[in-house]
């Protein structure tokens, strides 16, 4: 069964400073039909204008991925973390037992465009922690590139929960398969660009949730960068 989420569809939000696009049910937006998918519980677009950001706030219990298309993000934690997140890093906190973070654009010039990702623990409680990683494009160019895992295989970011994340980037008419394991769920969420997945047209900011699918295949339209979760 193949389940699209249109672009469109989606919670939204614009504060002048954050526009912001939720995938599912977040702050101030909430649709009980919307509420995850498996592990994933948020997927949020956001672009934030110079200068700006999100002031010093906690979480718990949660692992959140951060990826940069354009811009700069920079980050701050009560663990003592201080870097510049820049499009081919990805950032995995884990939140655990209680974390502080803030998050802006650095830039006076240049507006900033990420993608936020909560994914539930496998358990609670966990010990708080932080990794950043560098992925170059050539690594996800016309392939599977396997960015987050449970042990952290291939150099991609540990998460704690039985997720794999991969990205990879397209070129007009190029196509990958990913054929999921018995039992496993997948979601694709398109970064940019346009794609066919099976068959059906896909556009930046759509998603799609896979399960009881023995594959799924992704054909570029022009240009193009997706994410693919493999879930438990």
């Amino acid at each position: 069964m193949i389940r699209i989420r249109k672009s469109h569809e989606r919670g939204h939000a614009d504060h002048g400073w954050l526009d912001t696009y939720h995938t599912f049910s977040f702050a101030d937006y909430y649709d009980p039909a919307h509420m995850g998918f498996r592990a994933l519980r948020v997927i949020n677009e956001d672009r934030v204008q110079p200068g700006q950001g999100f002031g010093a706030h906690g979480h718990k219990d949660m692992e959140i991925v951060t990826l940069v298309l354009e811009g700069a993000l920079e980050h701050r934690d009560s663990l003592g973390n201080g870097s510049v997140l820049r499009p081919g890093e990805l950032q995995r906190m884990t939140a655990g037992t209680g974390v502080r973070h803030s998050e802006f654009n650095p830039s006076d010039r240049e507006g900033v465009h990420f993608y936020q990702i909560w994914l539930l623990p496998g358990r609670a409680g966990l010990e708080p922690g932080y990794e950043q990683r560098v992925f170059a494009e050539q690594e996800k160019r016309g392939r599977w590139r396997l960015v987050a895992s449970p042990d952290g295989r291939d150099g991609s970011l540990t998460i704690h929960q039985d997720a794999s994340l991969y990205l990879s980037e397209l070129e007009d008419g190029q196509e990958l398969t990913h054929q999921p394991r018995p039992g496993r769920h997948s979601w694709l969420q398109v970064l940019r660009g346009n794609v066919e997945l099976n068959g059906r047209p896909l556009s930046a900011g759509d998603g799609a949730a896979f399960s009881d699918e023995p594959a799924l295949t992704v054909k570029a339209d022009g240009p193009s960068e997706v994410l693919l979760f493999d879930l438990a």
